[in-house]
């Protein structure tokens, strides 16, 4: 965990100062104590660049100071092997927590950090790249994080990196995509829309074939210091990342002229986990059974999960609670014509809240492009908490706030969340929850298990899924919640 790093605020004039120096990879030591795990672990850092520690004093950072090693799996007491997951957010500057609140890697250091240990291969799936702030036409001093991004992806090829994009298509603008393919990027445009009626709206990078990323942010400069974001990398897990990799191959498959949906994916991208068969291994020293879901079902190669049937099922497994962050719920087809109702996740949810007494919260995004019909469908959730049924359904919106930018940056200053924790699992997906994202749209989920070992105590975080539950109640409690009945206000800001 660390604080992450945002710019100071700066008027909006000439181009911002470069902040990244020479980079590098540092080491995550060995676990003193099992309970200081999650706490000690720390991806590579950048040659030059210090760790910005928090304020809470009982926190202990060490870093191994070896520029050229490799970022090593850890080792537990018993000498099992063991992984390194990670949360990692991008919180915008205008958003407000204590002191206390917990804070996770940022997600422009772990991008950085992982393009800097990259030595063979750097995979990416991406909704549109917009890495400079070129798609504003003015320079915007927040942009700086995106292009440093952008500069590391570009001399990946010069170091002998292979850089492979699946990029939907058509993108708003292609000045990154066509600049990184001119210094050797391999560019493969997806127009989903013709296959599917959807989009490529995945986000996941594999690097080396062992590392991963899979979150909510975009290859886009807002995403880095304007949205709030929140992802998971695995590091070191060459059994994941080739999984994942067979979902990017099959996004670079449909590339190009002609490209269609075959009838039988090959069988050599048949999945190597699922709901019925997950991976097997220790996640920061502690045993957990984790998969890929994907969406849309036509793009599921054999074995493989649909995102919506992880999303039911984690529902459905819970026993106590259910708590969902995402920018936008409706259980409709939006973007179909006409609208149509789609009440899967919604019953779902209804039922364990009425059925079976699951607490069940919902955290949504309220800002200038949420649709208007999303908070009937919340409204009509949220009032069945009323007598006579008296389900524990709750509904809170999340608002970011702006900073009086003038003019404003568009479509900046929102929630991107797409996560969901129970008492007993966490899910980290790519998706808005709609029935377009999980039939026509690609889309990714990681599904992580440790219940087994989910125990805790006052001051100590031994899972992902009890971080995650503690993110949600970071913001669940924040000031910058508005109450459903207000969701009028939020949508008028910006």
């Amino acid at each position: 965990m660390v604080v992450n790093r945002t710019l100071r605020k700066q008027t909006r004039v000439g181009p911002a100062p470069r902040l990244w120096g020479s980079a590098s990879q540092a080491q995550a030591r060995k676990e003193a104590e099992p309970h200081k795990l999650l706490s000690s672990v720390l991806p590579p850092k950048a040659a030059g660049q210090k760790w910005t520690k928090p304020q809470d004093p009982n926190i202990e950072w060490e870093v191994v100071k070896d520029q050229r090693a490799q970022l090593r799996v850890l080792e537990t007491r018993t000498k099992a092997i063991t992984f390194v997951l990670t949360l990692v957010e991008s919180i915008p500057e205008s958003l407000v927590y204590q002191p206390k609140d917990p804070r996770h890697l940022s997600i422009y250091q772990a991008w950085m950090d992982l393009l800097a240990g990259a030595n063979s291969s750097v995979d990416i799936a991406a909704f549109y790249f917009t890495l400079r702030d070129s798609d504003i036409k003015m320079e915007d001093p927040s942009s700086q994080q995106g292009r440093d991004v952008f500069d590391s992806l570009l001399s990946l090829p010069s170091r002998g990196v292979k850089l492979s994009i699946a990029v939907n298509s058509p993108q708003m603008s292609e000045n990154d995509t066509e600049e990184l393919a001119r210094q050797g990027a391999d560019i493969q445009s997806v127009n989903m829309k013709s296959l599917t009626g959807g989009i490529v709206h995945t986000k996941l990078w594999v690097v080396d074939q062992k590392h991963v990323y899979i979150g909510s942010a975009n290859m886009d400069w807002r995403s880095l210091t304007q949205v709030k974001e929140l992802g998971a990398v695995l590091y070191n897990c060459s059994c994941l990342a080739q999984d994942l990799g067979k979902i990017f191959a099959m996004y670079r498959m449909l590339g190009g002229e002609g490209a269609s949906i075959p009838g039988a994916w090959p069988a050599s991208l048949a999945a190597e986990s699922s709901l019925s068969s997950p991976l097997k291994l220790q996640l920061n020293g502690i045993s957990a059974e984790l998969y890929i879901s994907s969406s849309p079902p036509a793009l599921c190669s054999a074995g493989r999960t649909s995102d919506l049937t992880a999303i039911v099922q984690t529902i459905e497994d819970a026993q106590a609670f259910v708590y969902i962050a995402v920018m936008d719920y409706e259980p409709q087809c939006s973007f179909c014509k006409p609208r149509r109702f789609w009440p899967v996740i919604d019953d779902a949810l209804r039922a364990a809240a009425c059925d079976r007494r699951v607490n069940v919260r919902l955290l949504i995004s309220c800002w200038s492009h949420s649709h208007p019909a999303m908070f009937v469908f919340l409204e009509s959730l949220s009032i069945l908490s009323q007598e006579p049924l008296s389900c524990p359904i709750e509904v809170k919106l999340f608002v970011v706030p702006g900073e009086g930018e003038q003019p404003p940056i568009p479509y900046a200053h929102v929630n991107h969340n797409k996560y969901m924790v129970t008492d007993r699992l966490a899910y980290i997906g790519t998706s808005n929850w709609s029935e377009d994202y999980f039939t026509k749209t690609t889309g990714v989920g990681l599904i992580v298990n440790q219940s087994n070992h989910d125990s805790i105590t006052a001051g100590q975080e031994f899972t992902l899924r009890q971080q995650l539950e503690q993110v949600f109640l970071r913001d669940w409690d924040s000031s910058n919640i508005v109450p459903l009945s207000r969701h009028r206000s939020c949508t008028q800001i910006n």
